[in-house]
């Protein structure tokens, strides 16, 4: 039996921060409640209960509702209307297929005068000689009736005849009332003589004759002296099929007992599954990881792609696993080991033997982001990580072209050789731009036609001071040869660089008035 609790309630108020006291809509459906309780003292605020498909047999504990507006009782076991005066403020009441079967009942609505709308369709009462004329007479309010709006024409004619209707109306309902105290009495006398067990994976039915379960046991142990363990699953899952047909197939009254009882059937079968399911879990062998010998195996439960790289460069071994895109991280466990690596994706183990052993505590995890995959650096424990050497190469020289133009005093420097004039000769250098070596200088003894060896160690290029032409922008007015007027002139003389200084005009006149010119 399903009870209204607080937890229950409070689950149902997340729209309201949780808070019941001033809660004014509450969603019940579908709960299997069998009884209203607790809602009058916890939420007095409430303006829409919605109550549908339960096993609710009785109308009560809704008195101090005052601020009540729509309630919807449908898909219940209620048989009369009643408790409902308290409800002020109720406009719409919905007790759609129920077993409302005394239509006198309805009078009791008189106080809900703010009562707009009544659904009773699917119960008993429906089926009664006069039924809407009746209910509108009692109800001069409503103006929707099994979602019908109420004629005033109609509403008058049914006062006109009240008298005539209630007496048609109460014989109806004694008849009505007197087959249903039989059909109590038979689900009683049913329930006192069949003794239903409680059902198991071997037995899913409950409401079949004492002589049907014994051929069912005694057929069930002659099959299993001979039927292997999957023919004999295979008959019990038959069998039940059976059984479940002919207990929906047979036919029955529609009321609240046989309600109740394909209720309570569909309950039993579902712990019948559970128990089942739980048993088989317990009879499953748990998967082999190291055999007793200590062998480790290669298990791939979750069927994954992968990639198992030994890198010699960096000495580590390399493990590419193909996860799933979208699979949360929080959900994968890693466990490096110095021989294998086991990694729990979602509850399946993926195991690998390494090919070599590595080392657990300086091994890493990394997740792509774009395609999901995982992939694990592992170091070895053992070997060492090679370096790749610079291969040191010798090159000729070669002679300068003779039809080039001689120039003495001249350096040119490219990216992978040196250009030199030694003594009026011409030649190149050339080199390889490795780490750690530099460009051999031109001081070295090499011959105009001989090898030039790339020589180690950091050195650089020697150039005479005296051959460059850079201008000192620090010192560009000496202080020893500054004059207050006349152009000035510089220490050092511009020749080295092969510039050579314009004479004076004789018809240059010297203007002190003339500022010098910088």
């Amino acid at each position: 039996m399903v009870r209204i609790t607080e937890d229950l309630i409070r689950c149902r108020a997340e729209h309201n921060n949780c808070e019941i006291f001033s809660l004014e809509e509450v969603s019940l459906h579908q709960q299997d409640i069998e009884r209203i309780e607790h809602l009058d003292k916890w939420c007095r605020d409430l303006k829409i209960l919605y109550l549908q498909n339960n096993l609710i047999p009785k109308i009560e504990n809704v008195r101090r509702l005052k601020k009540l507006e729509y309630l919807n009782l449908a898909l219940n076991n209620i048989e009369e209307i009643e408790n409902l005066e308290g409800c002020e403020s109720l406009k719409k009441l919905d007790l759609t297929v129920n077993f409302v079967g005394r239509l006198s009942s309805v009078e009791s609505l008189k106080h809900n005068v703010h009562l707009r709308e009544l659904y009773l369709v699917g119960n008993p009462c429906t089926e009664f000689q006069g039924y809407r004329q009746y209910v509108l007479a009692c109800l001069p309010q409503l103006q929707w009736l099994d979602g019908t709006a109420v004629g005033r024409a109609e509403r008058i004619r049914a006062l006109q005849d009240l008298d005539d209707l209630r007496r048609r109306v109460l014989q109806q309902e004694t008849e009505y009332l007197e087959k249903r105290e039989k059909q109590k009495k038979k689900e009683q006398i049913k329930a006192t003589v069949s003794n239903p067990e409680d059902l198991d994976h071997e037995d899913l039915g409950t409401n079949f004759s004492d002589e049907a379960k014994e051929n069912r046991n005694q057929d069930s142990n002659a099959e299993s002296e001979y039927l292997p363990e999957q023919d004999q699953n295979l008959a019990l899952n038959s069998y039940s099929e059976e059984q479940e047909r002919e207990f929906w197939e047979k036919p029955c009254a529609f009321t609240p007992e046989s309600r109740l009882e394909a209720h309570h059937y569909l309950e039993e079968k579902k712990r019948a599954k559970e128990r089942q399911r739980a048993l088989k879990g317990k009879v499953k062998d748990p998967r082999t990881l190291v055999t007793a010998e200590g062998k480790v195996l290669n298990v791939n439960e979750a069927k994954l792609d992968f990639n198992l790289t030994d890198d010699e460069d960096n000495n580590c071994v390399l493990l590419d696993l193909h996860v799933y895109r979208h699979l949360d991280t929080s959900l994968l466990d890693v466990d490096v080991q110095p021989t294998y690596v086991r990694v729990t994706v979602k509850g399946k183990v993926f195991q690998l033997v390494l090919p070599a052993e590595v080392k657990p505590d300086s091994s890493t995890a990394q997740r792509s982001q774009t395609t999901g995959y995982l992939l694990l650096t592992m170091p070895k424990a053992y070997g060492e990580i090679k370096v790749k050497k610079a291969v040191l190469k010798t090159s000729h020289v070669k002679k300068s072209n003779k039809n080039q133009e001689e120039k003495p005093n001249e350096l040119a420097v490219t990216f992978s050789s040196v250009r030199f004039e030694l003594d009026g000769s011409a030649g190149d250098i050339r080199y390889a731009i490795v780490p750690e070596l530099s460009v051999p200088s031109p001081s070295q003894q090499v011959g105009a036609h001989g090898l030039a060896k790339v020589m180690t160690g950091c050195k650089r290029l020697e150039v005479d001071p005296s051959k460059t032409c850079t201008v000192d922008l620090a010192n560009i007015v000496p202080k020893e040869n500054y004059t207050a007027h006349g152009p000035l002139r510089f220490s050092w003389g511009l020749q080295a660089c092969g510039a050579k200084e314009k004479p004076v005009s004789e018809e240059f006149v010297d203007d002190p008035e003339v500022p010098p010119l910088i």
